[in-house]
């Protein structure tokens, strides 16, 4: 029986990190944040690891977002850095090199959904529920939610969203960009695993480059960010890789990439 928060594997240079607290909906505890943390600083700087995979233990749930039984006994100073806690661990997880995909195999509720939310491809199940529900608990999204889904879907229909506390099916999530696909629910962890696959196959320093070039264009103007994309295309100039791509390509194989 693993009695970790989550469960960490590495397989073919895919990192599958699984939410394992599927009694408690798979809640994001202190205990659970810390263990993510660690999870991140590992992939950060291990370089075997091409792609990260996340989903949830139980086949039901995805993440229920904070814990809030474990909240319900804390004092306000407590809570403030509990919701630090959260905001930062999310906030690794946005800014790690490697491609990151989210299997939301069921539920994904406010942190839940703002955890999906700092990852870069999302694949939801087809009976999956999203929503950012704070204000029904008198409080609004504080992990960043505020800011990555008028980003990913627009201002007006992240207002609605948020304003409301609706929940909605995985379909509607398709609909409005939340998620990238939608999967039948047996389907959800293999399609994950899919897409990883055809990442890690391709070469890692030219995959983190086009990350980056993304990730910082995305919020300047477009001289700047022509700019950015520059400087991220030159680092891919003296690897090994680039070499070895025209190599392969000359020959008409499948490169080997090494991430150098």
């Amino acid at each position: 029986m693993n009695n970790k928060a989550i469960i960490t594997v590495i397989n073919e240079g895919i990192l599958k990190i699984e939410l394992n607290r599927p009694k408690a909906a798979n809640a994001l505890s202190i205990t659970m944040l810390k263990e993510l943390q660690e999870a991140f600083e590992l992939a950060k700087y291990e370089q075997s690891i091409r792609c990260i995979v996340i989903t949830g233990s139980g086949g039901k749930v995805f993440c229920a977002g904070a814990d809030l039984k474990e909240r319900s006994e804390m004092d306000a100073i407590s809570v403030k850095k509990t919701v630090s806690l959260i905001r930062e661990t999310i906030n690794k997880l946005e800014t790690l090199p490697q491609p990151v995909i989210a299997a939301i195999n069921g539920a994904a509720f406010g942190g839940g959904l703002e955890l999906a939310l700092a990852c870069d491809i999302r694949v939801a199940s087809r009976t999956a529920k999203l929503g950012l529900t704070e204000t029904s608990l008198g409080i609004i999204p504080g992990a960043g939610g505020t800011q990555r889904l008028p980003q990913l879907i627009g201002k007006g229909k992240a207002k609605e969203l948020i304003f409301t506390a609706r929940k909605i099916a995985a379909e509607e999530a398709l609909q409005i960009g939340l998620v990238e696909y939608v999967e039948e629910p047996e389907n959800v962890g293999r399609k994950a695993i899919e897409i990883a696959r055809e990442i890690a196959q391709n070469a890692p320093i030219a995959i983190t480059q086009a990350k980056k070039a993304i990730n910082e264009g995305y919020h300047v103007n477009l001289t700047t960010g022509l700019s950015i994309e520059r400087a991220a295309y030159e680092m891919t100039i003296p690897t090994k890789d680039r070499l070895e791509g025209l190599k392969a390509f000359k020959e008409k194989r499948k490169p080997h990439y090494i991430g150098e």
